[in-house]
């Protein structure tokens, strides 16, 4: 289907990932909550519809009616530090039925970097229910993203793709089991408590035993509370340079646009792995000029595979026959709902047809039966109606011409605009 899904406009995805974006580009392009919403609201001012943006470490991507994708690049570009030409060279861009499949990989975790992860349909939804508040929603967005969310709840129960431990936090502290020896007496400082750091801290717990696990958070309730639940140690913000003094893993998971650990803050006597667990990078890379740190980011845990991936990738088929299906129904729902304003103004058209050859008939023929000729006349019509209906479902590819052929024959193009 390449003729436009809206009038004179196409739906477009235009976005970039891991696989061709490194964690610096990316953070470039990475859409604060703030930004999201400036993003939709410009999107708004300037006519452009159904718009929603989704921003995570992995990927940022906007999708919309346009004339041009060019709208939905300057959108994200204008919202952003990143610039077009940046844009250009890691980009994708997808249109119609292309951006709808795109949309159910990504949706459903085939197009993760952790094959089978389901975080970003929860973003998904939180970007439609954006859109919606902002007045930007309409019936295709509605139905594509309920389409996407049902696809992904079917792979999650029917198949085994997400089965087994592996995120980014678990990737972390596998890493950790394998580069640190006697984990369990070492000090672990956590700074930064939002989900990733949350799951981390829960993984940590869960496999290494250890009982040397300090919080840091910039709003200090918020690791109390998560340092309640494990009785865990919690510090002062102020205390970060005295704590990563005494720790031997950093695991930095604070989501700030700007790196929170710097060279200078760092003064180590005995060796220290950080884990940089940010987008974008929350570790200035300069702390690799010290002797005794080593310092991991995002991009490296992602591509660790253990067992648990490996067995993943058996279940894809069986994902893709579920995508297949759904994304099918969608577009038949699709199809239909373009047609329907031709089969509306047709069935309207034929009706006024028959009334006034009823009319003229009434006048001309004595003992006239109007009820007899109101159920055949009827008839005849619904039976006509029903042919173009079929051939317009069974045809897709001829859809266009068809529709273009009906209005044509019978003078409908002015009630189907």
């Amino acid at each position: 289907m390449e003729s436009s899904i809206s009038k004179g406009r196409h739906f477009y995805i235009i976005g970039l990932s891991y696989k061709k974006a490194d964690a610096e580009i990316r953070g470039h392009f990475s859409l604060t909550e703030e930004a999201k919403t400036k993003l939709l609201e410009q999107a708004k001012y300037e006519g452009i519809d159904g718009v929603l943006a989704t921003s995570t470490c992995n990927r940022t991507e906007v999708y919309g009616f346009a004339a041009h994708p060019f709208q939905l690049i300057k959108l994200l570009c204008e919202h952003t530090h990143g610039t077009v030409e940046e844009f250009e060279k890691v980009a994708y861009v997808y249109k119609n039925r292309q951006a709808i499949s795109h949309m159910f990989r990504v949706g459903t975790g085939l197009d993760s970097q952790i094959l089978g992860d389901f975080e970003i349909i929860s973003q998904l939804r939180i970007a439609f229910a954006q859109s919606k508040k902002i007045g930007l929603s309409n019936a295709f967005t509605e139905r594509l993203v309920n389409a996407v969310i049902q696809a992904s709840k079917r792979i999650k129960n029917e198949t085994e793709i997400s089965s087994g431990a592996t995120s980014v936090s678990f990737a972390s502290v596998q890493y950790i089991l394998k580069n640190v020896a006697d984990i369990s007496n070492k000090n672990i400082l956590l700074f930064g408590t939002g989900k990733i750091g949350r799951n981390t801290c829960e993984n940590l717990i869960k496999h290494t035993q250890n009982k040397h696990i300090t919080l840091i958070n910039r709003t200090k309730d918020k690791a109390e509370k998560i340092a309640g639940k494990f009785s865990l140690t919690v510090k002062d913000y102020a205390d970060l340079q005295a704590e990563i003094r005494n720790t031997d893993v950093l695991i930095v998971a604070t989501g700030a646009q700007n790196p929170t650990i710097s060279k200078e803050l760092l003064y180590c006597k005995k060796d220290l792995l950080i884990l940089d667990l940010s987008i974008p990078k929350n570790v200035a890379e300069d702390v690799e000029e010290l002797d005794n740190v080593r310092l991991v980011h995002l991009d490296h845990l992602s591509q660790i595979t253990d067992g648990t991936l490996q067995r993943r990738k058996k279940f894809i088929p069986e994902a893709e026959a579920i995508i297949i299906e759904v994304e099918g129904e969608f577009n038949k729902w699709l199809e239909t709902r373009k047609f329907a304003p031709t089969i509306k103004a047709l069935k309207k058209k034929l009706r006024m047809m028959k009334d006034a050859e009823l009319d003229f008939q009434r006048k001309k023929i004595a003992d006239f039966n109007d009820e007899q000729a109101e159920i055949v006349s009827n008839r005849i019509i619904q039976k006509i109606m029903k042919h173009f209906a079929n051939h317009l479902k069974e045809d897709s590819n001829t859809t266009d011409e068809s529709l273009e052929l009906i209005q044509k024959v019978f003078q409908l193009e002015e009630q189907v605009r």
